[in-house]
């Protein structure tokens, strides 16, 4: 793995390359998903088999093979072990539990003048849940994308899920069965985005998308945006690593092997203030990738977007790993509590050598779904709050108006926009 020290004299340009690990030109990409989009939108399930039949290599016969039954979810549930039973529902309650907490409430505010102002906060009627089935099947997602969905009171949550040759992992029908989906569709890629978006004889139109994708699929979602609401485009998985000589190279060698065998395209950088800790990290990294079962893939990441960096200080690092905003971060330090405060951008934040970055992923309870290729720096992780709107709540009594409608006709006098000026002085005069 390589080394970068930041005292090195092209160490600016090789920063640089590092910030630049998402930019991908979709230019090509989005020709071919606006064409996927356009047959969905005019040919419906039709279009929909067509894809399915060229992209995942099944014949569909007929709508119904689309679904996934309640019976074939129920089934999943029942085949798998009893160990694996316990271990979702554990991931189950402890992700329900944290997002329960985020759940934000209406208001409402009484002034003394007769005033009445507050925000009514809720759900979305429809919510649109797409989990990835290609290179591997990730039931944790689809607990991620579902109990915030539940915990808001989504009525209807709609799931679509690639199925290569038509087969269905067993943990993902039995993770819908555990959070009741009753709407599941064997349809991936842009054409589930699209089906989601716009609706067609089978797929019901829904009011948001969320979860993550390839490529495809994240042009697909930035497409469809204002059409439905999204919840972020999300790149290639990623790590970021903050350690000082306190720091366990075998921990943090297959911490950053744990992003890099997702996806070749995923990107695993530390940075740390020991010349030592550098070292040998690289060394176990090494050492790790020849027992790993996607070894080809963690190895073509790492060398293509991975790299150890050697700062100068502690701060010099946590200004460094700010620039990069990685989706996770982790916190090797003897005492990491203390840095907390200078840290500005992560998607998710894991503190301490007992804190790997897979204990996020499944079990801790924090959502698995989050901003990526620096994104940290403006979105959060997935939350109650996508499946939410709020609404505000405005009610004047006569002393209100009389008191504040003046200095509005005013505001909208300067804005010569005459009927909302009469609207409020004809109430006022009315009074007099």
């Amino acid at each position: 793995m390589k080394i970068l020290r930041t005292s090195d004299s092209d160490f600016k340009n090789e920063f640089e390359s590092i910030l630049a690990r998402a930019k991908t030109d979709i230019k090509e990409v989005s020709k071919i998903v606006t064409t996927i989009i356009d047959e969905i939108v005019e040919n419906g399930n039709e279009a929909l088999k067509s894809h399915i039949e060229k992209f995942d290599k099944w014949e569909v016969k007929s709508d119904e093979d689309l679904m996934i039954s309640k019976e074939q979810m129920k089934a999943a549930y029942d085949n798998i072990n009893s160990d694996l039973k316990n271990a979702l529902h554990i991931a189950y309650d402890r992700i329900k539990t944290y997002h329960e907490k985020q759940l934000p409430k209406s208001w409402v505010d009484f002034e003394k003048n007769g005033t009445i102002l507050g925000q009514k906060v809720t759900p979305v009627d429809k919510a649109g849940l797409y989990i990835p089935g290609g290179k591997a099947a990730y039931p944790s997602s689809l607990l991620m994308n579902a109990i915030p969905a539940i915990v808001a009171g989504v009525e209807e949550i709609v799931v679509c899920t690639p199925t290569p040759n038509n087969e269905i992992n067993e943990l993902l029908l039995a993770a819908c069965h555990i959070c009741n989906v009753t709407k599941a569709y064997k349809v991936g890629g842009a054409s589930a985005i699209a089906a989601m978006a716009y609706g067609t004889q089978t797929i019901p139109k829904v009011d948001v998308i969320t979860g993550p994708g390839n490529i495809f699929v994240a042009t697909a979602k930035k497409l469809v945006f204002g059409e439905v609401h999204i919840d972020m485009i999300a790149g290639p998985s990623e790590i970021g690593i903050l350690a000082d000589g306190s720091a366990k190279p075998k921990y943090l060698a297959i911490d950053l092997l744990s992003q890099a065998e997702h996806d070749e395209m995923a990107s695993s950088i530390m940075i740390t203030t020991c010349e030592e800790v550098a070292k040998y990290t690289s060394d176990e990294v090494e050492n790790y990738l020849k027992t790993l079962s996607r070894e080809t893939i963690a190895r073509k990441s790492i060398e293509d977007r991975g790299a150890i960096i050697v700062a100068n200080s502690m701060d010099e690092a946590i200004e460094l790993m700010n620039e990069i905003a990685p989706e996770h971060l982790e916190v090797m330090t003897q005492n990491p509590f203390e840095l907390l405060p200078k840290i500005k951008h992560a998607g998710a934040i894991f503190l301490g050598e007992n804190t790997p970055e897979p204990i996020g992923d499944y079990i801790a309870g924090p959502n698995h779904t989050l901003p990526t290729g620096s994104t940290a720096k403006f979105y959060s992780p997935l939350n109650v709050e996508n499946f939410m709107k709020k609404s505000s709540i405005i009610n004047f009594s006569k002393q209100a108006i009389d008191e504040l409608g003046e200095a509005c006709a005013l505001l909208a006098d300067t804005e010569g926009l005459t009927a909302h000026a009469k609207s409020v002085r004809v109430r006022l005069e009315e009074g007099k």
